[in-house]
């Protein structure tokens, strides 16, 4: 094993090749090219399969990965694939999407000084060769029981249950509000950084392994929660987190401040071929104006890119700490940096000028000072220190909070923080209503991509656990799919 591995000392870091910066400013492609087989297979060899792997400690799935990289380094792909497969129901997505640089590249041991394994690009590498040459076939489980689960929301939360369940035999139906399959993983993550194609496979496959696809239905609305209880032997709600934080400020009224979900579903939307309405194609577009976006997260950094992509004369990223303190991806940030992006760091808006709609943004200068309860420097103004940007276009990506579940679902007994995410009971992720659990950002608040699917897998541990306990599952009739619900099939 010595001998293919540890080859840190002697080879260099290296990602895939990397699309030029005024190519990809012009289209929504994917900016890195595939790994070449070879090349996957010398950088998995760079791991030092150290005896204490911080790499796994750090990921949220606590994925296998010095045995993957092994194996890959080995050229055993098939068998990387089921190591990599066997705890992430998703890993070409995290492979593309996850932050690294802050979980497992972020903490490998030989970061320092020699760069870390390219951990994620492998990944990546592993799951587009098993889907071209055929190993990822349908589920077919041992046995199929008759209890059936029902899941709000088709994120991935939602297919990472599914997937579970489903592997045990589950009979499993999900309904979600949007026409496609994959949440905010089609819709609110552009194409640049995940093709659309490489969420739907995932979609189609769940779909020949039996899972029920009820598309457009709004839980709430088209059918409440109460019917879904009554439908199904366990529910889970894996809704997200949608609703936008608001920034309290003069001027927030005016036209051209938009909220970054909106903003990115319509950006989405329109690489995707949809038809919108006319009077959405000015306010949610770019071309040719100057646009500032605020806020420092992964969604504030798929608005910046996004506005590039779409002909902006101009864009700036307000945030009101530094570098060092941002939250986003320090690799989303260079790339931005690369495509034309401008950071205007300790900067924060103390109001939006204009007359009907806004022309400019005028910034407060910020300082840190001490650390708050969660350990990070607050920012604060420096008095006397302002500074306007002129702006057509302003993006709101202050990150998101839950929406009131109690109305929308009309269940008073369902129990919420005060945060308005949905509490649950540890461990078992039940809620205060009997046979109803929660996993992803409805639970937790908004986060990454790979955490929903690590609480989307628990909640099918958990749903496994609780329905085996059951002594009678309750009746089906033929017809319970199909009460006057779209079905993707």
């Amino acid at each position: 094993m010595t001998e293919r591995m540890l080859k840190f000392v002697s080879l260099a870091q290296a990602m895939p090749d990397k699309r030029p910066a005024p190519q990809r400013r012009t289209d929504f492609d994917e900016i890195y090219r595939a790994f070449a087989q070879e090349k996957a297979a010398e950088q998995a060899s760079r791991c030092s399969q150290c005896g204490v792997p911080f790499c796994q400690i750090h990921c949220p799935l606590q994925n296998n990965i010095p045995d993957w990289l092994r194996l890959a380094a080995e050229g055993r792909w098939e068998e990387a694939y089921a190591v990599s497969s066997s705890t992430n129901s998703m890993p070409e997505i995290c492979g593309r999407i996850c932050p690294q640089d802050r979980l497992c590249e972020g903490n490998c041991v030989i970061e320092k000084g020699f760069e870390s394994v390219t951990i994620g690009a492998v990944e990546k590498h592993i799951t587009d060769l098993a889907w071209a040459r055929g190993w990822i076939k349908p589920i077919t489980p041992p046995l199929e029981r008759d209890q059936s689960v029902g899941i709000i929301g088709a994120g991935p939360a939602g297919l990472a249950c599914a997937e579970r369940l489903r592997r045990k035999g589950y009979q499993v139906a999900i309904y979600d509000r949007y026409d496609r399959i994959g949440g905010l993983l089609i819709y609110g993550i552009p194409n640049f950084k995940l093709e659309k194609d490489v969420v739907l496979r995932r979609g189609q496959r769940l779909i020949e392994s039996g899972v029920k696809f009820h598309m457009n239905v709004d839980v709430g609305r088209d059918i409440t929660l109460g019917a879904l209880r009554q439908r199904h032997d366990a529910v889970l709600i894996a809704t997200g987190t949608y609703q936008a934080r608001e920034l309290k400020a003069p001027g927030v009224g005016l036209g051209n401040i938009v909220p970054a979900l909106p903003y990115l579903i319509r950006a989405n939307r329109t690489d995707l071929g949809d038809k919108l309405p006319a009077t959405d194609s000015s306010r949610f577009n770019a071309k040719d104006k100057r646009v500032v976006v605020i806020g420092g997260g992964d969604t504030a950094m798929d608005c910046v890119r996004t506005a590039t992509r779409q002909g902006a004369s101009s864009v700036t990223c307000l945030y009101r700490r530094d570098r060092q303190n941002m939250p986003g991806s320090a690799r989303e940030v260079m790339n931005a940096e690369e495509e034309g992006v401008v950071f205007n760091w300790l900067s924060a808006p103390e109001a939006f000028l204009g007359r009907r709609v806004v022309s400019a943004v005028r910034a407060s200068k910020m300082r840190l000072g001490p650390a708050d309860a969660t350990g990070r420097r607050s920012p604060e103004p420096i008095p006397d220190q302002s500074h306007s940007l002129e702006a057509d276009l302003v993006i709101q990506a202050l990150g998101f909070e839950a929406e009131d579940l109690v109305s929308a679902f009309d269940a008073p007994d369902l129990l919420t923080t005060s945060w308005g995410t949905v509490k649950t009971s540890g461990p078992s992720l039940e809620t205060s209503l009997d046979g109803v659990f929660a996993a992803g950002d409805i639970v937790r608040g908004a986060s990454l991509v790979v955490w929903a699917v690590r609480d989307g897998q628990d909640a099918a541990a958990a749903i496994d656990r609780y329905l085996k306990d059951k002594r009678t599952p309750k009746p089906h009739s033929a017809d319970d799919q199909s009460l006057a619900l779209e079905t993707v099939s």
